[in-house]
């Protein structure tokens, strides 16, 4: 025998064997290694089987491999191994939603609460502030969770409210259903959150509730779609003092901290200054908010009385206008909340020689503003005072408080029109004149009036004008 090195033992100790060299002795085959089973899952996405290599290929370039791992070891299921899985295929929703690191936000249609129910956190989540008009026009709101931010109206779900709280049915048979018409951004929250102005119908027969007059407002500027109107609003307003809770107020925010008068009114018209340009803060905060949102506002200036200011809306076409100075006016309730202050769209706010505050509304249709239209103007002019009884009717409550002929008006039992003339019912702008086409202003609105109301009255009086003239060239002809 002889002796040959075998290497170590146990902790390092170097082992000598006696025997035959192992380089003589006959040597068994080793048997192959057994090929360790693959395990496969069941993507709860598809119904079908599959291992992680695979699975994680499929999801390539759509979501993270960390992602992807936390779904094989949390969703996916495994396999029977004597029968098929009946693995139910989940929406696509689920996977991508489990898929996704939490916080992600989505974009596209809302799931509702059959997506919400299966996500494990709401950190991605949306907040939309559905705003409506009550009975009386005043903006109320409530506050939506949504699965993805919207991207367009018709991403938005219906949702509905209890309309006896609003004065627009009664409690036995409540339920309003609010449908979105227009998306902006939030303001208030910032991104990713939305606010969607709705309108409102009947959950019981789908009719246009009490208080929504955007649906026949929509119907007339369909009716003269080829007219293509536009509008501008100048919507006036006064901030005043709070008073008691649930009260409307009576002291403008610009009179005197005793209850007294101020200095009589025209310094403040535009003016700068402690004690002259008063609310100017809230004046600013909303023409941010409003730029913010994507409404369509394009200027801001202090009015005649002490606290008084105004801002503009448009050019906005057919019934947009109504959508964006609903919002407008929403935006601005909602900032006087943190100014300690109360905004108040009053016709007359004040008694005594204080101006009024009224929506003047400057309106076009397409042959207006072209050559010639000077002249379509006037005709539509003379149209508007062999109705103007019916005009005013739509133009707001309390405005005899304020078209009394004084205080830049035309009285309220009057109507004529003038180039530049503030004293008329409406102004044509010197501009039109000069150019041979343009638009007109009807100062007649009040501050308080409903614009989708005052757009149907503007537009159907313009259009049965223009419709005749027509049909008396075609006889013509």
């Amino acid at each position: 025998l002889k002796p040959f090195w075998s290497g170590r033992g146990l902790r390092g100790t170097p082992v000598l064997c006696f025997g035959t060299s192992p380089q003589a002795a006959p040597m068994a085959p080793k048997k192959a290694p057994a090929k360790a089973a693959v395990e496969k899952k069941v993507d709860p996405a598809t119904g079908k089987p599959c291992t992680f290599e695979e699975l994680a290929e499929t999801y390539k370039g759509k979501y993270k491999k960390a992602a992807v791992k936390a779904y094989w070891d949390d969703e996916c299921t495994e396999v029977k191994s004597k029968a098929k899985a009946k693995a139910k295929a989940e929406p696509k929703a689920k996977a991508k939603a489990e898929a996704e690191p939490a916080g992600k936000v989505r974009t596209g249609k809302d799931g509702g609460a059959g997506v919400l129910g299966k996500l494990k956190s709401y950190k991605g989540c949306v907040i939309a502030e559905y705003i409506w008009l009550d009975a009386h026009q005043v903006p109320r709101s409530k506050t939506k969770v949504l699965t993805a931010r919207p991207t367009k109206v018709s991403d938005l779900p219906v949702w509905n409210y209890d309309g006896s709280s609003t004065e627009q049915a009664e409690g036995s048979n409540s339920e309003i259903n609010i449908k979105p018409r227009a998306l902006f951004d939030d303001p208030f929250r910032g991104y990713p959150h939305v606010m969607v102005l709705t309108d409102c119908y009947n959950a019981w027969d789908d009719a246009p509730a009490i208080g929504n007059t955007r649906a026949a407002c929509a119907e007339i500027h369909e009716k003269y779609k080829k007219l293509d109107a536009w509008y501008g609003i100048e919507q006036e307003y006064t901030l005043m003092k709070p008073g008691k809770v649930g009260v409307p107020p009576k002291v403008p925010f610009g009179f005197n901290a005793d209850g007294s008068e101020p200095a009589a009114q025209g310094p403040y018209y535009c003016g700068a200054g402690f004690n002259l340009a008063i609310g100017r803060p809230v004046a600013d905060e909303h023409l941010i908010k409003c730029l913010e949102a994507g409404i369509k506002i394009t200027g801001v200036n202090a009015e005649v009385m002490p606290g008084q200011w105004e801002y503009q809306i448009g050019p906005c076409r057919g019934v947009e206008i109504g959508d964006h100075m609903a919002m407008a006016r929403y935006i601005m309730y909602r900032v006087t909340e943190s100014h300690n202050v109360v905004v108040s769209f009053s016709p007359k706010p004040a008694d005594g020689d204080w101006n009024g505050a009224g929506c003047h509304t400057n309106f076009s249709v397409t042959p207006m503003r072209k050559e010639g239209g000077y002249e379509v103007i006037k005709k539509v002019c003379d149209a508007f005072g062999k109705v103007a009884a019916e005009h005013i009717a739509e133009y707001g409550e309390g405005n005899d408080k304020r078209l009394t002929g004084k205080h830049e008006t035309c009285s309220i039992n009057q109507f004529k029109y003038g180039v530049a003339d503030r004293g008329a019912s409406i102004r044509i702008p010197r501009s039109a004149e000069k150019d041979g086409k343009g638009y007109m202003e009807d100062r007649r609105p009040a501050a308080n009036c409903d614009p989708y109301r005052v757009a149907a009255r503007v537009m159907k009086t313009a259009g049965e004008c223009l419709a005749e003239e027509a049909k008396e060239e075609a006889k013509a002809d």
